[in-house]
């Protein structure tokens, strides 16, 4: 059995710090690195790129690693330039999905923003009604 790099855990507590915040969130394990649930559905994926594994997370972020990436769902024009550039990146599997490079220097509003928004767009709207959203 092969060992993959894990997220650092300083990661994955800033991100369990926003995500479980939400109405029902829930956090398990993925197939790589950890998600954060709706009602079975994934508002947000974090995993190491390593070595160019896994292969279709390295093929969408252009890049074989180290690096970690957080996956989640936007209704933002997705075409737009910002997601287009580092530290953003395009996946090809659903057409709502956009990912993100996270680092030391990662701007972690802009991640609460998009990670709340990834929440309001997969939850039933009477569990996003009960969120505060950014913009308001």
């Amino acid at each position: 059995m092969t060992n993959h790099a894990n997220v650092e855990p300083w990661i994955v507590d800033r991100l369990r710090a926003i995500c479980l915040e939400f109405p029902e969130a829930h956090e398990e394990r993925a197939w790589v690195g950890t998600r954060w649930m709706i009602r079975g559905r994934n508002f947000a994926h974090v995993l190491v790129i390593d070595a160019g594994w896994p292969p279709a997370y390295a093929r969408a972020a252009g890049t074989d690693g180290p690096v970690t990436v957080l996956t989640f769902r936007s209704s933002a024009r997705l075409e737009a330039p910002k997601f287009s550039r580092a530290p953003f990146f395009k996946p090809v599997w659903w057409p709502d999905i956009a990912g993100l490079v996270i680092d030391a220097g990662s701007d972690w509003d802009e991640v609460n923003d998009l990670v709340t928004g990834s929440y309001c767009l997969l939850a039933p709207k009477k569990l996003a009604a009960l969120v505060d959203r950014p913009g308001g």
